[in-house]
């Protein structure tokens, strides 16, 4: 993102301000005990409330559904690759793996849908940056890992990389392989100077997504995934939503026209709702009252 702005608009200096969140610092601890909302942005946010930065670029996929009052996400860039991928020793795929592999990930829906897709696999808690996760194959002993092959590509590690996980196979988390710009709403000029990076196409998709996840109830923990993806005029959205036992998956997808893209997020959510997916977060709420599920 600094090298496009330096690119685009030279006479303007770029500072890079490395903040580090909750999310990065307890990285022993799984995601779901933490509590999902906002644990990698929350100390990005109040440098932008206080002026310490005047930009923060997120991986949208943390990015919670409800923003601070002041703030907005304002530009998205072109979407990376949205699949997951297997990282895996001898390079082997998913549908070769041993009965009782371990797979390491940190996420709920990873973990949930690779379970649907093969329950003789041993789900292992994994958190870290990715050169961490990596290195755990070989010292916890798994048989592989799955992350987002957006991060790998963009630290320039393709080559690792075992399996592509097909969109079909595994949907992923609501704006994964997006990287989005948030500013102080009244930051206009900002804004406008930086309206080149946007891309309108994943802002659609982005959108779709992000109003699914809202409907469902935003940052509970619960294995929740949605892609969309716009052929022309119309956004074709896929949207998925698990019980935390692992027993129950409901999908389904809606196809329409991309103004209506956040009209067609919160539908497709109605209709998993009305599928068994209320029965699903009143378990949930029931056994996590303050919502950090």
């Amino acid at each position: 993102m600094a090298d496009q702005l330096k690119n685009r608009l030279p006479d303007v200096g770029v500072e890079i301000t490395v903040i580090k969140t909750k999310g990065d610092i307890m990285q022993d601890v799984s995601l779901a005990k933490i509590g999902g909302k906002g644990i990698f942005v929350k100390e990005i946010e109040d440098a932008l409330l206080r002026g310490d930065i005047d930009l923060a670029v997120h991986s949208m996929k943390d990015v919670p559904v409800d923003l601070p009052d002041n703030l907005e996400i304002g530009i998205t860039t072109e979407r990376e690759d949205p699949r997951d991928v297997l990282i895996s020793k001898d390079n082997r795929q998913l549908e070769d793996m041993p009965h009782g592999a371990r797979i390491g990930t940190g996420s709920l829906r990873r973990g949930f849908q690779l379970r649907n897709l093969y329950p003789s696999i041993e789900i292992v808690p994994l958190r870290g940056n990715l050169d961490t996760r990596i290195r755990k194959i070989e010292t916890e002993n798994l048989d592989g890992i799955v992350v987002a092959a957006a991060g790998m590509k963009r630290i320039g590690w393709g080559d690792r990389i075992s399996q592509f996980i097909p969109l079909d196979t595994m949907l992923p988390s609501i704006g994964q392989g997006v990287l989005g710009i948030e500013l102080r709403k009244d930051d206009t000029d900002i804004k406008h100077a930086l309206a080149f990076i946007n891309h309108l196409e994943t802002w659609v998709e982005t959108a779709a997504e992000r109003a699914f996840l809202k409907r469902l109830g935003g940052g509970c923990q619960l294995p929740i995934a949605a892609y969309g993806k716009k052929q022309g005029e119309n956004l074709k959205l896929k949207g998925l939503l698990g019980s935390l036992d692992g027993r129950i998956m409901i999908r389904d997808e809606i196809e329409g026209s991309c103004d209506d893209a956040e009209m067609m997020g919160a539908r497709l959510a109605d209709t998993i709702l009305s599928r068994g997916g209320r029965a699903i977060l009143r378990m949930v709420y029931e056994s996590c009252p303050d919502n950090r599920c």
